[in-house]
């Protein structure tokens, strides 16, 4: 879906062209992302990447394609749920982490 670019990321450095840090590969990242979108409906755009993700709950159900259709769907639903609660166990668990590794207080190397 890509059209003919207006601008080409260099990617060889040279003098006035230091590798970009995090910050700036970050934004320059947001910049396409926000043009692209400006051109195309993000629905078309991710359309086919999606349906991939989505196909990924059908074949972990009835990977045989024994189910009747609406019984897969039904069921790859139901993994596709169980999936992100998953997903939101762990990042609740991490979060958790991250607040026990704050409140605990800095290890000094010293000994008195």
């Amino acid at each position: 879906m890509r059209h003919d670019p207006t601008e080409r990321a260099v990617s060889v450095p040279g003098p006035g062209n230091e590798p970009a840090g995090r910050a700036e590969r970050s934004l320059r990242a947001r910049i396409a992302a926000y043009a692209l979108h400006a051109q195309h409906d993000p629905r078309e755009t991710t359309a086919k990447g999606r349906a991939a993700f989505l196909a990924r709950f059908d074949r972990e159900v009835d990977p045989e394609g024994l189910l009747e259709p609406d019984e897969r769907r039904r069921r790859a639903e139901q993994a596709r749920r169980a999936y992100f609660a998953r997903l939101s166990l762990a990042a609740v668990k991490a979060r958790q982490a991250k607040r026990a590794a704050r409140a605990q207080p800095p290890e000094n190397g010293t000994a008195a």
